[in-house]
Protein backbone atom coordinates (compact mmCIF):
# COMPACT_ATOMS: atom_id res chain seq x y z
CA UNK A 1 0.00 0.00 0.00
CA UNK A 2 1.34 3.75 -0.53
CA UNK A 3 2.30 5.91 2.09
CA UNK A 4 -1.37 7.87 1.49
CA UNK A 5 -3.66 5.04 1.66
CA UNK A 6 -1.54 4.22 5.06
CA UNK A 7 -1.78 7.82 5.80
CA UNK A 8 -5.49 8.27 5.13
CA UNK A 9 -5.96 4.58 7.18
CA UNK A 10 -4.32 5.67 10.23
CA UNK A 11 -6.45 9.03 10.20
CA UNK A 12 -9.61 7.67 9.69
CA UNK A 13 -8.84 5.28 12.36
CA UNK A 14 -7.20 7.74 14.84
CA UNK A 15 -10.33 10.29 13.85
CA UNK A 16 -12.95 8.28 14.55
CA UNK A 17 -11.55 6.50 18.18
CA UNK A 18 -10.05 9.37 19.26
CA UNK A 19 -13.10 11.56 18.63
CA UNK A 20 -15.29 8.68 20.09
CA UNK A 21 -12.78 8.51 23.29
CA UNK A 22 -12.56 12.26 23.79
CA UNK A 23 -16.24 12.58 23.42
CA UNK A 24 -17.60 10.16 26.54
CA UNK A 25 -14.51 11.20 28.91
CA UNK A 26 -16.05 14.54 28.09
CA UNK A 27 -19.63 13.15 28.91
CA UNK A 28 -18.32 11.50 31.88
CA UNK A 29 -16.55 14.66 33.38
CA UNK A 30 -19.72 16.56 33.06
CA UNK A 31 -22.58 14.35 34.08
CA UNK A 32 -21.20 11.66 36.12
CA UNK A 33 -20.80 11.37 39.86
CA UNK A 34 -17.14 11.88 40.39
CA UNK A 35 -15.72 8.82 42.05
CA UNK A 36 -19.05 7.17 42.33
CA UNK A 37 -20.70 3.53 40.19
CA UNK A 38 -23.84 3.58 38.90
CA UNK A 39 -24.69 0.24 38.15
CA UNK A 40 -26.94 -0.88 34.99
CA UNK A 41 -28.39 -4.42 34.26
CA UNK A 42 -28.48 -6.53 37.03
CA UNK A 43 -25.16 -5.06 37.99
CA UNK A 44 -22.96 -6.44 34.94
CA UNK A 45 -22.42 -2.82 33.81
CA UNK A 46 -20.76 0.43 36.30
CA UNK A 47 -20.38 3.43 35.03
CA UNK A 48 -18.83 6.44 36.87
CA UNK A 49 -16.01 9.09 36.64
CA UNK A 50 -12.63 8.29 37.82
CA UNK A 51 -9.19 9.74 37.24
CA UNK A 52 -5.94 7.33 37.03
CA UNK A 53 -2.99 8.18 37.44
CA UNK A 54 -1.52 4.58 37.02
CA UNK A 55 -1.49 2.38 33.95
CA UNK A 56 -3.87 -0.75 33.04
CA UNK A 57 -5.63 -1.61 36.16
CA UNK A 58 -3.94 1.31 38.42
CA UNK A 59 -0.18 -0.53 37.92
CA UNK A 60 1.63 2.14 38.86
CA UNK A 61 -0.02 4.13 40.93
CA UNK A 62 2.18 4.04 43.50
CA UNK A 63 5.07 5.43 41.67
CA UNK A 64 6.15 9.32 42.37
CA UNK A 65 4.78 11.64 40.43
CA UNK A 66 8.30 12.17 38.40
CA UNK A 67 8.61 8.54 38.08
CA UNK A 68 4.87 8.44 36.32
CA UNK A 69 5.85 11.37 34.11
CA UNK A 70 8.98 9.45 32.51
CA UNK A 71 7.12 6.38 31.77
CA UNK A 72 3.83 7.17 30.95
CA UNK A 73 4.40 10.92 29.17
CA UNK A 74 8.19 10.46 28.09
CA UNK A 75 7.97 6.90 27.08
CA UNK A 76 4.78 6.38 26.05
CA UNK A 77 5.15 9.33 24.24
CA UNK A 78 8.49 8.07 22.58
CA UNK A 79 6.76 4.63 22.12
CA UNK A 80 3.44 6.17 20.14
CA UNK A 81 6.24 8.15 17.75
CA UNK A 82 7.99 4.96 16.84
CA UNK A 83 4.44 3.23 16.20
CA UNK A 84 3.13 5.68 13.96
CA UNK A 85 6.64 6.18 12.09
CA UNK A 86 6.26 2.31 11.62
CA UNK A 87 3.07 2.78 10.62
CA UNK A 88 4.05 5.20 8.26
CA UNK A 89 6.98 3.57 6.87
CA UNK A 90 5.83 -0.23 6.71
CA UNK A 91 4.51 -0.72 3.21
CA UNK A 92 3.98 -4.59 3.48
CA UNK A 93 1.52 -3.91 5.83
CA UNK A 94 -1.50 -5.92 5.57
CA UNK A 95 -4.74 -3.74 5.92
CA UNK A 96 -5.98 -6.12 9.16
CA UNK A 97 -2.63 -5.29 10.65
CA UNK A 98 -2.51 -1.64 9.71
CA UNK A 99 -6.24 -1.52 11.29
CA UNK A 100 -5.31 -2.86 14.59
CA UNK A 101 -1.77 -0.95 14.99
CA UNK A 102 -3.66 2.10 14.25
CA UNK A 103 -6.25 1.21 16.89
CA UNK A 104 -3.29 1.06 19.69
CA UNK A 105 -1.90 3.95 18.14
CA UNK A 106 -5.13 5.78 18.55
CA UNK A 107 -6.39 4.70 22.05
CA UNK A 108 -2.43 5.33 23.35
CA UNK A 109 -2.74 9.07 21.64
CA UNK A 110 -6.24 9.67 23.30
CA UNK A 111 -4.52 8.28 26.58
CA UNK A 112 -2.27 10.20 26.48
CA UNK A 113 -3.45 13.97 25.60
CA UNK A 114 -5.31 12.99 28.68
CA UNK A 115 -2.09 12.32 30.71
CA UNK A 116 -0.52 15.80 29.40
CA UNK A 117 -3.65 18.12 29.74
CA UNK A 118 -5.10 16.36 32.92
CA UNK A 119 -2.19 16.49 35.37
CA UNK A 120 -0.90 13.53 34.72
CA UNK A 121 -4.50 11.43 35.12
CA UNK A 122 -6.41 9.63 32.56
CA UNK A 123 -10.56 9.38 33.04
CA UNK A 124 -11.89 6.57 33.18
CA UNK A 125 -15.74 5.46 34.02
CA UNK A 126 -16.70 1.71 32.48
CA UNK A 127 -16.35 -1.49 34.60
CA UNK A 128 -18.13 -4.89 33.57
CA UNK A 129 -18.38 -8.13 35.20
CA UNK A 130 -20.36 -10.69 37.31
CA UNK A 131 -20.01 -10.57 41.11
CA UNK A 132 -16.91 -9.95 42.12
CA UNK A 133 -15.27 -10.80 38.74
CA UNK A 134 -14.73 -7.78 37.51
CA UNK A 135 -12.49 -6.00 34.77
CA UNK A 136 -10.83 -2.44 35.76
CA UNK A 137 -12.56 0.81 35.35
CA UNK A 138 -11.41 1.76 31.44
CA UNK A 139 -12.52 3.92 28.31
CA UNK A 140 -12.95 3.95 25.13
CA UNK A 141 -9.38 4.36 24.47
CA UNK A 142 -8.56 1.06 26.39
CA UNK A 143 -11.37 -0.54 24.37
CA UNK A 144 -9.75 0.13 21.35
CA UNK A 145 -5.85 -0.80 22.25
CA UNK A 146 -7.60 -4.06 23.49
CA UNK A 147 -9.16 -4.25 20.36
CA UNK A 148 -6.32 -3.95 18.13
CA UNK A 149 -4.32 -5.90 20.02
CA UNK A 150 -6.99 -9.02 19.84
CA UNK A 151 -7.18 -8.14 15.99
CA UNK A 152 -3.26 -8.34 15.74
CA UNK A 153 -3.39 -11.67 17.56
CA UNK A 154 -6.35 -13.08 15.80
CA UNK A 155 -5.69 -12.26 12.40
CA UNK A 156 -2.08 -13.61 12.81
CA UNK A 157 -1.11 -15.37 9.87
CA UNK A 158 -3.93 -15.58 8.13
CA UNK A 159 -4.71 -15.14 4.31
CA UNK A 160 -4.44 -11.07 4.29
CA UNK A 161 -5.03 -8.32 1.22
CA UNK A 162 -1.96 -6.45 1.39
CA UNK A 163 -2.25 -2.97 0.82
Amino acid sequence: MDVWKRLLVIFLVTLSCVGCDQATKLLAAEHLPKFQMTSYFNDILRVGYTENIGAFLGLGNNLSEQARFWFFVVLVGMFLSALFIYLVSNSKQHLMSLIALSLVFSGGISNFYDRVVNNGAVIDFLNIGIGSVRTGIFNVADIAIMLGVFLLIFTKDKNQVTV
